[in-house]
């Protein structure tokens, strides 16, 4: 015996599910299994939509029905896409801009598909090159939540990051040392959190 669904419900499903990614403030697997679905049911509605077509009469009701269903598939299909590549931009940005950083977690990986993957990538290319454009006049990667009080910041480090090259010379990153140095440096290892201000 099948099941018997109502046009939309899948589709109901993903929206349901960004929703809760919203709420938790956490990026939930990606559900291939339902969007597949749902583009099989995106399938099967055309078919019958052209199957109504091809009569030549006048439109049945189920015409509008139909193309109601497969409009509303495409937009929670789009919205659930969206929702996603919004959190992982907000990722992204709050590791500082750094891609690795944002692909080394497991965790984080593990719920992302393949092509989200290949977006981040991709985006991450882009930022870089808009980037290469002013790197000497601005860094767009640092935060801008807490402006800077002084040039020199006094920080600790928390994970070692290994050789640094800065504008006064190469320092030499290992947990459990201070360090004074130019915010604009290191800026972005704290935001990686690999330093952290004292």
């Amino acid at each position: 015996m099948t099941e018997a669904r109502q046009y939309g419900e899948l589709a109901t499903q993903l929206v349901t599910e960004s929703r809760r990614s919203t709420q938790t403030d956490t990026l939930l697997k990606y559900n291939d299994s339902l969007v597949r679905s749902l583009l099989r049911e995106q399938r099967s509605l055309e078919s019958a939509l052209s199957t109504l077509l091809i009569d030549g009469h006048a439109p049945p009701p189920a015409l509008l029905i139909i193309q109601t269903a497969i409009n509303r598939n495409k937009r929670c299909l789009l919205a659930y896409h969206a929702h996603r590549t919004d959190r992982l931009r907000d990722m992204y940005w709050a590791a500082g801009g750094a891609l690795p950083h944002v692909l080394g977690n497991q965790e984080t990986r593990a719920k992302m598909s393949p092509y989200e993957v290949d977006y981040l990538r991709a985006y991450h290319a882009s930022v870089m090159e808009f980037r290469a454009e002013f790197a000497y006049e601005l860094d767009i990667t640092a935060s801008i939540v807490d402006p800077p009080k002084d040039l020199q910041v006094l920080v600790r480090v928390v994970r070692d990051c290994g050789m640094i090259q800065t504008e006064l010379g190469v320092i030499d990153f290992q947990k459990g040392q201070r360090f004074m140095v130019r915010r604009a440096d290191i800026e972005h290892l704290i935001v990686q959190g690999y330093l952290e201000e004292v």
